[in-house]
């Protein structure tokens, strides 16, 4: 039996949704123009970024699925955080460089710089795209266990429209009034509220099973929970080194360096030093994150004993429920909303930058600073924002974790993007053409592949075509992908002449701001 949702647990939670709303709505301020809107006029500093990027990242999935994953295996997804160090270096020192070499807004003027506009315009709707499914399917996940303490006072049928609404709404108002600023602050103060809530589960675990986390340790141990290391070779596994670190790499590469939720970030900051110094720094602190969150869920084992739930995105908020004190559970709920906000805040304001400056100003012909442009990107972001949330009311549950759900959604774009970057800096024979047929291809292989099961269920005759496809682990989707747009682009490439030196578009017409 759970304890029950008290008035002081009401409180807390009520006092951190309006406490979060009217910060963000008094931090954002007045925006003289789009680029303050979009960027903060580049006067963010380094620790704010970062904070900002951590949080960005991590949504109610982090909060709600990674703790299953734990129950349900062990310490393997570590390695694939590993991974993301790799990448986030990589990135540093290859993409941000040429992403300050000019005052850009959004990733993907990059390739307009490249290629041309219709490169331009072609990779910033796969980001929309893919971006709105994946968040909508966040705002789900932390719904989750919104909806079950909501279930005390709410009708059955009403629960997940009522939480998701809730969720929804409230960051479409802060987000849609104080842009980048109210986004990047409101982060960090979402990332403290869930980071003590993941510490306050460790302590209440520990004080929870008879020895503390000293038996816990040894009873999980002994079941193989703490193994984190795994040097299988195949490519049916999702958390092995090679699938970790090499995967995780280029997953890390697409989503911090393609994806515009993270390069807008990094684009607010003071300069290329300080954006390398926080996307760097963030890996770190990310891996810290999953690791604390990872043994929640080793912990949650020992305590349940290992009994089987419907899913395990249900486990920890099944914990909540029953375990925290009055007062704590509403933190605890608050710091599951405040993962989720924070995410949904910046995918709200990429999604408007994009719009804004990759498909409306092309197409206007407005200029970046007119007030008209301003006014343009409030409206996308209001409108991405009730859309994201109303997108979250038609995802179907299911009993797959929905951090893979979310993750399988974004990689198999994502290796079309950095594929298309590869293009781009490292094959100079490739032109406009060739970096869109080369995405294409891609990214509609990838979806092939990440939709092999879902195939094979409508049509059981393409069994023998794709059976070894859908066993391939989450991991490797960015990889291959960005693999398959290479070699599609490259070949494309040696269809026709080569073009003059004088017809490439370069990146290196202006300074490096330092």
């Amino acid at each position: 039996m759970g304890r029950g949702f008290t008035v002081l647990d009401g409180a807390v939670l009520l006092a951190y949704l309006l406490g979060t709303t009217a910060l963000g709505l008094k931090l954002g301020g007045r925006q003289k123009d789009a680029k303050d809107y979009f960027v903060a006029s580049h006067a963010i500093p380094w620790w704010g970024i970062l904070l900002s990027v951590v949080a960005s990242e991590t949504s109610a999935l982090t909060f709600i699925s990674i703790p299953g994953l734990a129950y349900a295996g062990n310490l393997g997804f570590l390695q694939v955080v590993a991974g993301y160090i790799i990448g986030r270096i990589v990135v540093a020192y290859v993409l941000l460089p040429r992403y300050f070499a000019g005052e850009l807004v959004t990733a993907y003027a990059l390739f307009e710089t490249r290629f041309g506009p219709a490169t331009r315009r072609f990779t910033s709707i796969v980001f929309m795209a893919t971006r709105a499914v994946a968040d909508s399917v966040r705002i789900f996940a932390t719904a989750i266990p919104v909806a079950l303490i909501l279930g005390e006072v709410v009708p059955r049928q009403y629960l997940m429209p009522a939480a998701i609404l809730v969720l929804g709404l409230l960051t479409v108002v802060y987000t849609w009034k104080g842009g980048m600023r109210a986004v990047v602050w409101t982060e960090m103060i979402q990332a403290g509220v869930y980071v003590t809530g993941g510490i306050a589960a460790l302590v209440l675990l520990g004080a929870s099973v008879d020895g503390g986390w000293g038996t816990i340790l040894a009873t999980a141990g002994s079941a193989g929970k703490l193994v984190a290391i795994d040097w299988y070779t195949g490519f049916d596994r999702p958390h092995t080194v090679f699938a970790g670190l090499l995967g995780g790499a280029f997953l890390a590469m697409g989503s911090h360096g393609a994806d515009q939720l993270i390069v807008q970030r990094l684009l607010a900051s003071t300069g290329l030093r300080d954006a390398q110094r926080a996307l760097i720094g963030s890996g770190l602190v990310v891996f810290v994150q999953f690791a604390l969150f990872l043994m929640v869920g080793v912990g949650l084992f020992v305590y349940y004993g290992g009994k089987a739930f419907p899913a395990g995105d249900q486990i920890f908020p099944t914990f909540i429920l029953e375990r925290m004190p009055p007062g704590l559970l509403g933190l605890i709920l608050a710091a599951i909303v405040a993962a989720t906000m924070s995410t949904h805040s910046a995918t709200i304001n990429a999604l408007a930058a994009t719009t804004t400056h990759d498909i409306y100003l092309p197409l206007s012909g407005a200029s970046a600073d007119d007030p008209k442009t301003l006014r343009m990107g409030k409206l996308f972001a209001l409108v991405w924002g009730v859309g994201l949330t109303f997108g979250a009311l038609l995802y179907p549950q299911q009993g797959a974790p929905v951090v893979v759900v979310a993750l399988s959604i974004q990689s198999f774009t994502h290796g079309g993007l950095v594929g298309g970057f590869a293009l781009a800096l490292l094959w100079t024979r490739a032109t406009q053409r060739d970096a869109i047929l080369g995405m294409s291809v891609g990214i509609a292989t990838m979806a092939v592949i990440v939709f092999a099961k879902l195939l094979i269920t409508w049509a059981p005759s393409l069994a023998p075509t794709l059976g070894g496809l859908a066993t391939i682990a989450w991991p490797w989707y960015v990889l291959i992908g960005t693999t398959i747009t290479l070699a599609a682009g490259i070949l494309s490439s040696l269809t026709h002449p080569a073009p003059m030196p004088a017809a490439l578009h370069t990146t290196n017409e202006t300074e490096i701001r330092a």
